[in-house]
């Protein structure tokens, strides 16, 4: 198939395709749709970028709208099910969805967590055509019975290597058990390993099979370069690249999601705008950071790999690895995040001696070799004039408010010790030696001779004996 409307989809939609100015279908959607319109389950190895969204939301769209029977939708019924394994990338597809189908008349929510659960009830109570949800909070509205699977024709499993990364496995299978057997199902991966032909093997049967694009594969059209510098010099250095590149919209990936929202106030003192998405912020404050990004509010986003897949953002040209993963796959999802809908992209790594073991990883697994870039002319003014917080580690300042507070209350304890006493050889109180006005030895003396050793100026504490 080379155009789009060789597949023969239902008008409408070939009707909006045209609109939206899609005329070659890529090479998964070439081979993956035709089989998806004959009824064949699927097992798609594809990573992101490479046009799956399209490749199975066509096809479901094109299949749902043919068996659609007016009026007939069961309160809380489902008949296409998609499962993302994060929140951004299920609000991707369900605009996806809502954008391809806009002539249909199709009906489509999606549920993610994060949110609250009742408003998502309500959407339920008169059934749906296709939902879209992350698994955890699909099991909510189960168990809360608000919505039923029995009506399930299609269920779709996107990033499915994720969803098993996440945890996700015991709740695929629960969610399986509430399907009709009959059903089509497609399974997309961007990696195959031993846990994904065992899913596969559990919820398909007799699938077909598309790969493209490999995971060891990365966009030709990125240019990779690394900058080997310090740990608690990456933030001045990201600040004066930031600032020197031509950046027109960035994502800077950490490892950490302290170490995300750290940057961002680093980022802060060197005067840039950023906003940080990562796993603890709520789903609110996800989206709004996301909008805010896509609409050129904000140029630099800082996130953890829960943003490496799922965001498609075509105007991005520059990816930033602040941390290098611990998985050398998720640099590729990484770095897919740029050179999007045709455009060239920059992808950039700060690497540190304690990264080179992953430096290495990636590279083997890439088949690419980083070109290393020497550090900007003037970076080590950078470092002197860089504010303290953006020029020290975070293990140094913790060193260095620890010992300040330590300081701190030993002199503390010191002063609170000597109770207002005065120096030594003084006196207090009139010259009256029982006032703790007389030095420490003639105090020693005296209570040793009075009482059998009992200091009594001491507070009657027995003073220890010395054998002699």
């Amino acid at each position: 198939m080379t155009q789009f409307i060789d597949f023969g989809l239902a008008a409408p939609l070939t009707k909006t395709l045209d609109e939206l100015g899609y005329t070659t279908p890529t090479p998964i959607q070439a081979q993956a749709i035709p089989m998806l319109l004959e009824g064949h389950d699927l097992l798609g190895i594809a990573q992101t970028g490479t046009g799956k969204t399209a490749a199975f939301t066509l096809p479901l769209l094109h299949m749902l709208n043919a068996s659609q029977k007016e009026g007939q939708r069961p309160a809380k019924s489902v008949r296409g099910l998609i499962l993302a394994p994060t929140r951004e990338l299920a609000v991707q597809i369900a605009d996806s969805v809502r954008e391809y189908g806009k002539l249909l008349g199709l009906r489509s929510v999606h549920v993610l967590g994060g949110v609250p659960i009742n408003k998502q009830i309500r959407q339920l109570e008169k059934g749906t055509d296709i939902l879209i949800a992350t698994p955890g909070r699909l099991e909510d509205l189960m168990q809360q019975k608000a919505v039923t699977l029995n009506h399930v024709t299609h269920l779709i499993l996107d990033e499915a290597d994720q969803m098993l990364d996440m945890g996700f496995i015991h709740a695929l299978k629960r969610i399986a058990r509430a399907l009709p057997k009959e059903r089509q199902t497609l399974l997309f991966s961007a990696t195959m390993p031993t846990e994904i032909e065992k899913l596969a093997q559990d919820f398909l049967r007799t699938p077909k099979k598309v790969s493209v694009a490999p995971v060891s594969s990365t966009a030709e059209r990125v240019n990779q370069s690394a900058y080997f510098v310090k740990q608690k010099d990456k933030a001045v250095l990201l600040a004066r690249l930031l600032k020197d590149r031509e950046v027109q919209r960035s994502i800077v990936f950490t490892r950490t999601k302290h170490g995300a929202n750290r940057l961002v106030g680093q980022l802060d003192k060197a005067n840039l705008d950023a906003v940080a998405i990562h796993g603890n912020k709520t789903q609110n404050q996800r989206q709004k950071a996301l909008n805010a990004f896509r609409e050129g509010q904000c140029l630099i986003l800082v996130a953890t790999d829960v943003a490496a897949r799922g965001i498609d953002i075509p105007e991005v040209s520059h990816v930033f690895n602040f941390d290098l993963p611990e998985v050398p796959e998720q640099y590729v999802h990484r770095i897919g995040r740029t050179a999007r809908a045709g455009r060239s992209g920059e992808a950039v790594s700060l690497i540190c001696d304690q990264e080179r073991h992953l430096h290495r990883a990636i590279e083997r697994l890439t088949n690419v070799t980083l070109s290393t870039l020497p550090l900007p002319d003037g970076f080590t003014q950078d470092l002197k004039d860089a504010p303290a917080e953006m020029s020290t580690s975070p293990r140094d300042r913790r060193k260095a408010e620890f010992k300040q507070k330590a300081d701190g209350e030993g002199g503390q304890r010191r002063n609170k010790s000597r109770g207002g006493r005065p120096p030594r050889g003084g006196k207090s109180g009139g010259g009256n030696s029982s006032s703790g006005g007389q030095p420490r030895q003639n105090r020693a003396r005296n209570g040793n001779s009075q009482g059998g050793g009992q200091n009594k100026s001491g507070g009657g504490r027995p003073r220890r004996q010395r054998n002699s």
